[in-house]
Protein backbone atom coordinates (compact mmCIF):
# COMPACT_ATOMS: atom_id res chain seq x y z
CA UNK A 1 0.00 0.00 0.00
CA UNK A 2 2.75 2.10 0.90
CA UNK A 3 4.56 1.93 -2.44
CA UNK A 4 1.22 2.17 -4.37
CA UNK A 5 0.27 5.70 -2.75
CA UNK A 6 3.66 6.71 -3.32
CA UNK A 7 3.62 5.93 -7.32
CA UNK A 8 0.31 7.77 -6.95
CA UNK A 9 2.07 11.29 -5.18
CA UNK A 10 4.56 10.71 -7.98
CA UNK A 11 2.56 11.00 -10.51
CA UNK A 12 0.72 14.07 -9.20
CA UNK A 13 4.11 15.71 -8.86
CA UNK A 14 4.99 14.43 -12.16
CA UNK A 15 1.91 16.23 -13.52
CA UNK A 16 1.60 19.01 -11.37
CA UNK A 17 5.32 19.64 -12.89
CA UNK A 18 4.07 19.39 -16.65
CA UNK A 19 1.03 21.97 -16.02
CA UNK A 20 3.40 24.02 -14.08
CA UNK A 21 6.10 24.08 -16.56
CA UNK A 22 3.29 24.37 -19.47
CA UNK A 23 1.46 27.24 -17.87
CA UNK A 24 5.32 28.95 -17.56
CA UNK A 25 5.41 27.97 -21.39
CA UNK A 26 2.30 29.35 -22.91
CA UNK A 27 2.66 32.45 -20.84
CA UNK A 28 6.48 33.32 -21.77
CA UNK A 29 5.47 32.96 -25.94
CA UNK A 30 2.05 34.71 -25.37
CA UNK A 31 4.85 37.69 -23.60
CA UNK A 32 6.97 37.28 -26.79
CA UNK A 33 4.29 37.58 -28.98
CA UNK A 34 3.00 41.03 -27.80
CA UNK A 35 6.53 42.45 -27.16
CA UNK A 36 7.02 41.52 -30.83
CA UNK A 37 3.94 43.15 -31.52
CA UNK A 38 4.24 46.09 -29.56
CA UNK A 39 8.10 46.37 -30.66
CA UNK A 40 7.81 45.45 -34.10
CA UNK A 41 9.14 48.37 -36.02
CA UNK A 42 12.50 48.21 -33.41
CA UNK A 43 12.63 44.48 -34.46
CA UNK A 44 12.40 44.95 -37.85
CA UNK A 45 14.69 47.79 -37.61
CA UNK A 46 17.56 45.66 -35.91
CA UNK A 47 16.93 43.03 -38.45
CA UNK A 48 17.74 45.37 -41.48
CA UNK A 49 20.89 46.46 -39.73
CA UNK A 50 21.55 42.47 -39.60
CA UNK A 51 20.77 42.52 -42.98
CA UNK A 52 23.12 44.63 -44.26
CA UNK A 53 25.89 43.53 -41.96
CA UNK A 54 25.35 40.01 -43.75
CA UNK A 55 25.86 41.60 -47.36
CA UNK A 56 28.96 43.99 -45.89
CA UNK A 57 30.18 40.43 -44.79
CA UNK A 58 29.33 38.41 -48.04
CA UNK A 59 31.39 41.03 -50.04
CA UNK A 60 34.03 41.10 -47.83
CA UNK A 61 34.18 37.33 -48.06
CA UNK A 62 34.14 37.74 -51.99
CA UNK A 63 36.98 39.93 -52.02
CA UNK A 64 38.79 37.81 -49.91
CA UNK A 65 38.60 35.24 -52.89
CA UNK A 66 41.02 37.84 -54.83
CA UNK A 67 42.92 39.57 -52.72
CA UNK A 68 44.91 38.14 -49.44
CA UNK A 69 44.11 40.94 -46.71
CA UNK A 70 42.96 40.86 -43.25
CA UNK A 71 38.91 41.09 -43.31
CA UNK A 72 39.16 44.69 -41.26
CA UNK A 73 41.16 45.94 -44.63
CA UNK A 74 38.38 43.99 -46.80
CA UNK A 75 35.63 45.40 -45.08
CA UNK A 76 37.18 49.16 -45.51
CA UNK A 77 37.71 48.62 -49.20
CA UNK A 78 34.42 47.66 -49.63
CA UNK A 79 32.92 50.11 -47.99
CA UNK A 80 34.85 52.54 -49.53
CA UNK A 81 34.12 51.47 -52.81
CA UNK A 82 30.24 51.91 -52.01
CA UNK A 83 30.67 55.06 -50.43
CA UNK A 84 32.54 56.11 -53.26
CA UNK A 85 29.58 54.70 -55.96
CA UNK A 86 26.99 56.38 -53.74
CA UNK A 87 28.96 60.18 -53.94
CA UNK A 88 29.42 59.38 -57.89
CA UNK A 89 25.45 58.70 -58.28
CA UNK A 90 24.50 61.71 -56.30
CA UNK A 91 27.30 64.15 -57.77
CA UNK A 92 26.82 63.11 -61.32
CA UNK A 93 23.54 62.57 -61.17
CA UNK A 94 21.73 64.21 -58.65
CA UNK A 95 20.55 67.48 -60.34
CA UNK A 96 19.05 64.70 -62.68
CA UNK A 97 17.60 62.77 -60.23
CA UNK A 98 16.10 65.81 -58.73
CA UNK A 99 14.36 67.33 -61.47
CA UNK A 100 12.98 63.67 -62.77
CA UNK A 101 11.20 62.78 -59.53
CA UNK A 102 10.11 65.95 -59.47
CA UNK A 103 9.00 65.58 -63.45
CA UNK A 104 7.59 61.98 -62.48
CA UNK A 105 5.45 62.92 -59.82
CA UNK A 106 3.64 65.64 -61.21
CA UNK A 107 3.41 63.42 -64.66
CA UNK A 108 2.01 60.25 -61.83
CA UNK A 109 -0.59 62.84 -60.11
CA UNK A 110 -2.38 63.63 -63.39
CA UNK A 111 -2.39 60.73 -64.40
CA UNK A 112 -3.94 59.38 -61.76
CA UNK A 113 -6.55 62.17 -61.36
CA UNK A 114 -7.03 60.94 -65.34
CA UNK A 115 -7.73 57.54 -63.96
CA UNK A 116 -10.50 58.72 -61.91
CA UNK A 117 -11.90 60.82 -64.04
CA UNK A 118 -12.36 57.84 -66.60
CA UNK A 119 -13.13 55.76 -64.14
CA UNK A 120 -15.97 57.87 -63.03
CA UNK A 121 -17.45 58.70 -66.51
CA UNK A 122 -18.16 55.14 -66.39
CA UNK A 123 -19.91 54.52 -63.74
CA UNK A 124 -17.63 53.61 -61.20
CA UNK A 125 -17.03 54.54 -57.37
CA UNK A 126 -13.43 56.08 -57.24
CA UNK A 127 -13.94 57.68 -53.57
CA UNK A 128 -11.29 55.33 -52.55
CA UNK A 129 -8.74 57.33 -54.89
CA UNK A 130 -8.59 60.66 -52.62
CA UNK A 131 -7.00 62.22 -55.37
CA UNK A 132 -7.70 65.75 -56.47
CA UNK A 133 -10.17 66.42 -53.03
CA UNK A 134 -8.52 69.60 -52.26
CA UNK A 135 -9.60 70.87 -56.17
CA UNK A 136 -12.73 69.57 -56.26
CA UNK A 137 -14.08 71.92 -53.45
CA UNK A 138 -16.94 74.44 -54.13
CA UNK A 139 -16.08 77.66 -55.63
CA UNK A 140 -16.36 80.63 -54.16
CA UNK A 141 -19.82 82.76 -55.37
CA UNK A 142 -18.51 85.80 -57.55
CA UNK A 143 -20.26 87.95 -55.20
CA UNK A 144 -18.10 86.74 -52.28
CA UNK A 145 -14.95 87.20 -54.58
CA UNK A 146 -15.69 90.40 -55.65
CA UNK A 147 -15.64 91.60 -51.63
CA UNK A 148 -12.16 90.13 -50.19
CA UNK A 149 -12.00 90.32 -46.53
CA UNK A 150 -9.02 89.94 -44.06
CA UNK A 151 -8.92 86.86 -42.08
CA UNK A 152 -10.01 87.06 -38.34
CA UNK A 153 -7.31 86.91 -35.82
CA UNK A 154 -8.91 83.19 -34.99
CA UNK A 155 -8.27 82.30 -38.92
CA UNK A 156 -4.77 83.60 -38.53
CA UNK A 157 -4.30 81.61 -35.25
CA UNK A 158 -5.59 78.55 -36.57
CA UNK A 159 -3.47 78.94 -39.85
CA UNK A 160 -0.37 79.56 -37.82
CA UNK A 161 -1.17 76.52 -35.40
CA UNK A 162 -1.82 74.10 -38.41
CA UNK A 163 1.64 75.44 -40.01
CA UNK A 164 3.48 74.87 -36.94
CA UNK A 165 2.06 71.56 -36.53
CA UNK A 166 2.69 70.53 -39.95
CA UNK A 167 6.53 71.89 -40.01
CA UNK A 168 7.13 69.96 -36.31
CA UNK A 169 5.38 66.74 -37.59
CA UNK A 170 7.78 66.89 -40.65
CA UNK A 171 11.26 67.83 -39.14
CA UNK A 172 10.43 65.13 -36.23
CA UNK A 173 9.70 62.90 -39.36
CA UNK A 174 13.11 64.11 -41.18
CA UNK A 175 14.70 63.21 -37.74
CA UNK A 176 13.34 59.65 -37.53
CA UNK A 177 13.97 58.98 -41.25
CA UNK A 178 17.50 60.00 -40.62
CA UNK A 179 17.94 58.65 -37.17
CA UNK A 180 16.58 55.14 -38.61
CA UNK A 181 19.28 55.60 -41.61
CA UNK A 182 21.86 55.65 -39.47
CA UNK A 183 20.84 52.88 -36.61
CA UNK A 184 20.79 50.77 -39.47
CA UNK A 185 23.91 51.73 -41.24
CA UNK A 186 26.02 51.35 -37.44
CA UNK A 187 24.51 48.14 -37.03
CA UNK A 188 25.39 46.69 -40.41
CA UNK A 189 29.32 47.79 -39.94
CA UNK A 190 29.16 46.40 -36.37
CA UNK A 191 28.06 43.26 -37.45
CA UNK A 192 30.51 43.32 -40.36
CA UNK A 193 33.34 44.17 -38.34
CA UNK A 194 33.08 41.42 -35.48
CA UNK A 195 31.10 38.99 -36.99
CA UNK A 196 32.59 36.30 -35.15
CA UNK A 197 31.95 37.73 -32.06
CA UNK A 198 27.69 37.92 -32.37
CA UNK A 199 28.15 34.14 -33.20
CA UNK A 200 29.64 33.02 -30.76
CA UNK A 201 27.38 35.27 -28.54
CA UNK A 202 24.04 33.72 -30.09
CA UNK A 203 25.73 30.29 -29.57
CA UNK A 204 26.65 31.00 -25.71
CA UNK A 205 22.90 31.91 -25.41
CA UNK A 206 21.92 28.17 -26.55
CA UNK A 207 21.92 25.48 -24.11
CA UNK A 208 25.05 23.88 -24.33
CA UNK A 209 23.64 20.45 -25.18
CA UNK A 210 22.09 22.40 -28.32
CA UNK A 211 24.31 24.26 -29.38
CA UNK A 212 26.45 22.08 -31.66
CA UNK A 213 22.49 22.22 -33.44
CA UNK A 214 22.20 25.99 -32.98
CA UNK A 215 25.69 26.45 -34.92
CA UNK A 216 24.61 24.57 -38.01
CA UNK A 217 21.50 26.33 -38.06
CA UNK A 218 23.08 29.78 -37.34
CA UNK A 219 25.47 29.14 -40.30
CA UNK A 220 23.23 27.77 -42.86
CA UNK A 221 21.16 31.00 -41.85
CA UNK A 222 24.18 33.24 -42.91
CA UNK A 223 25.26 31.21 -45.88
CA UNK A 224 21.53 31.38 -47.42
CA UNK A 225 20.84 34.88 -46.62
CA UNK A 226 24.80 35.56 -47.80
CA UNK A 227 23.77 34.08 -51.26
CA UNK A 228 20.63 35.61 -51.36
CA UNK A 229 21.95 39.12 -51.19
CA UNK A 230 24.73 38.69 -53.43
CA UNK A 231 22.44 37.46 -55.89
CA UNK A 232 19.55 40.04 -54.83
CA UNK A 233 21.83 42.81 -55.47
CA UNK A 234 23.33 41.91 -58.46
CA UNK A 235 19.78 41.36 -59.89
CA UNK A 236 18.64 44.60 -59.00
CA UNK A 237 21.63 46.00 -60.22
CA UNK A 238 20.59 44.14 -63.93
CA UNK A 239 16.64 45.49 -63.47
CA UNK A 240 17.84 49.55 -62.78
CA UNK A 241 20.13 49.28 -65.91
CA UNK A 242 18.32 47.75 -68.58
CA UNK A 243 15.16 49.94 -67.48
CA UNK A 244 16.99 53.02 -67.55
CA UNK A 245 18.62 51.91 -71.02
CA UNK A 246 15.29 50.76 -72.60
CA UNK A 247 13.38 53.59 -71.73
CA UNK A 248 16.08 56.05 -73.06
CA UNK A 249 15.41 54.45 -75.97
CA UNK A 250 11.76 54.47 -76.51
CA UNK A 251 11.86 57.97 -75.31
CA UNK A 252 10.19 58.04 -72.26
CA UNK A 253 11.06 61.19 -69.94
CA UNK A 254 12.41 60.47 -66.67
CA UNK A 255 13.89 57.15 -67.78
CA UNK A 256 16.89 57.83 -64.86
CA UNK A 257 14.83 57.99 -62.04
CA UNK A 258 12.44 55.37 -63.63
CA UNK A 259 15.28 52.82 -63.69
CA UNK A 260 16.21 53.58 -59.74
CA UNK A 261 12.83 53.09 -58.47
CA UNK A 262 12.66 49.81 -60.74
CA UNK A 263 16.14 48.54 -59.70
CA UNK A 264 15.25 49.56 -55.76
CA UNK A 265 11.91 47.74 -56.04
CA UNK A 266 12.77 44.47 -57.62
CA UNK A 267 14.18 44.22 -54.02
CA UNK A 268 10.44 43.34 -53.57
CA UNK A 269 9.71 40.10 -55.32
CA UNK A 270 6.56 40.08 -56.96
CA UNK A 271 4.59 42.85 -55.82
CA UNK A 272 7.72 45.30 -55.44
CA UNK A 273 7.80 44.19 -59.71
CA UNK A 274 4.38 44.45 -59.91
CA UNK A 275 4.15 48.62 -58.23
CA UNK A 276 7.23 49.18 -60.66
CA UNK A 277 5.69 48.13 -64.10
CA UNK A 278 2.72 50.39 -62.74
CA UNK A 279 4.73 53.30 -62.65
CA UNK A 280 6.42 52.94 -65.34
CA UNK A 281 3.36 52.55 -67.33
CA UNK A 282 2.02 55.35 -65.70
CA UNK A 283 5.00 57.75 -66.43
CA UNK A 284 4.70 56.96 -70.12
CA UNK A 285 1.45 57.92 -71.15
CA UNK A 286 2.15 61.24 -71.74
CA UNK A 287 4.53 60.49 -74.39
CA UNK A 288 1.51 58.33 -76.22
CA UNK A 289 -0.34 54.97 -76.14
CA UNK A 290 2.53 53.58 -78.40
CA UNK A 291 5.31 54.25 -75.63
CA UNK A 292 3.16 53.44 -73.05
CA UNK A 293 2.41 49.84 -74.96
CA UNK A 294 6.16 49.63 -75.61
CA UNK A 295 7.39 50.35 -72.06
CA UNK A 296 4.59 47.69 -71.08
CA UNK A 297 6.43 45.19 -72.94
CA UNK A 298 9.82 46.38 -71.92
CA UNK A 299 8.32 45.63 -68.36
CA UNK A 300 7.28 42.25 -68.77
CA UNK A 301 10.84 41.35 -70.66
CA UNK A 302 12.58 42.42 -67.54
CA UNK A 303 10.05 40.99 -65.38
CA UNK A 304 10.60 37.66 -67.04
CA UNK A 305 14.42 38.04 -67.24
CA UNK A 306 14.44 38.63 -63.97
CA UNK A 307 11.66 35.86 -62.92
CA UNK A 308 12.95 33.18 -65.19
CA UNK A 309 16.26 33.98 -66.19
CA UNK A 310 18.45 35.96 -63.26
CA UNK A 311 16.68 34.39 -60.33
CA UNK A 312 17.11 31.09 -60.87
CA UNK A 313 20.86 31.30 -62.53
CA UNK A 314 22.57 33.07 -59.76
CA UNK A 315 20.70 31.89 -56.61
CA UNK A 316 21.15 28.45 -57.92
CA UNK A 317 17.92 27.13 -55.77
CA UNK A 318 19.08 28.61 -52.40
CA UNK A 319 15.64 30.11 -51.67
CA UNK A 320 13.73 27.41 -53.39
CA UNK A 321 10.42 28.93 -52.29
CA UNK A 322 7.27 28.50 -54.03
CA UNK A 323 5.72 31.81 -55.43
CA UNK A 324 2.12 31.48 -54.13
CA UNK A 325 3.78 30.42 -50.42
CA UNK A 326 6.08 33.98 -50.42
CA UNK A 327 3.34 35.87 -52.15
CA UNK A 328 0.69 35.07 -49.50
CA UNK A 329 3.81 35.73 -46.51
CA UNK A 330 4.81 39.41 -48.45
CA UNK A 331 0.72 40.07 -48.09
CA UNK A 332 0.38 38.82 -44.82
CA UNK A 333 3.32 40.49 -43.27
CA UNK A 334 2.41 43.41 -45.22
CA UNK A 335 -0.92 43.63 -43.80
CA UNK A 336 0.82 43.16 -40.23
CA UNK A 337 3.48 44.93 -40.25
CA UNK A 338 3.21 47.10 -42.55
CA UNK A 339 5.82 48.19 -45.66
CA UNK A 340 8.62 46.87 -43.46
CA UNK A 341 7.21 43.37 -43.30
CA UNK A 342 6.35 43.49 -46.86
CA UNK A 343 10.30 44.62 -48.09
CA UNK A 344 11.83 42.15 -45.26
CA UNK A 345 9.36 39.06 -45.84
CA UNK A 346 11.53 37.14 -48.35
CA UNK A 347 14.59 36.89 -45.57
CA UNK A 348 12.35 36.50 -43.03
CA UNK A 349 10.61 33.26 -44.78
CA UNK A 350 14.08 32.29 -45.91
CA UNK A 351 15.19 31.64 -42.27
CA UNK A 352 12.53 30.23 -41.39
CA UNK A 353 12.77 27.70 -43.78
CA UNK A 354 16.29 27.09 -43.48
CA UNK A 355 15.42 25.73 -39.79
CA UNK A 356 12.34 24.13 -40.86
CA UNK A 357 14.34 22.07 -43.26
CA UNK A 358 17.19 21.85 -40.58
CA UNK A 359 14.61 20.03 -38.20
CA UNK A 360 13.23 18.08 -40.89
CA UNK A 361 16.38 16.53 -41.90
CA UNK A 362 17.83 15.78 -38.32
CA UNK A 363 13.68 13.51 -38.11
CA UNK A 364 14.53 11.94 -41.40
CA UNK A 365 15.86 8.07 -41.08
CA UNK A 366 19.33 7.78 -42.22
CA UNK A 367 20.01 6.62 -45.51
CA UNK A 368 21.28 2.49 -45.64
CA UNK A 369 24.66 2.52 -46.69
CA UNK A 370 25.94 -1.11 -47.95
CA UNK A 371 28.51 -2.96 -46.59
CA UNK A 372 32.31 -2.78 -48.15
Amino acid sequence: MTGSADERRRTRNDLAWAIAVGGIGIVLFAALLTFTWYFAATLLLIFTGMLLGVGLNALTSTLGRVVRLPHTARLVIVCVVLAAMLAGVAVLGGATIGQQASALSSTLKSQLVNAKAFLDSHGIDTSFFDVGAAGTEAAPSSASAARPSLPGAGALASNSGAIVSQTVKLLFGAISAVGNFFIVLFLGLAFAAQPGIYREGLLYVAPARHRARAAIVIDGISETLERWLIAQITVMLAVGVVTWIGLAVIGVPGSFILGIQAGLLAFIPTVGAIVAGLIVVLASLPTGWIAALSALILFLGVHAMESYVLTPLLQRQALNIPPATLFAFQILLGVVFGVWGLALALPLVAIAKVMIDHFKGEQAPAPRTEAA
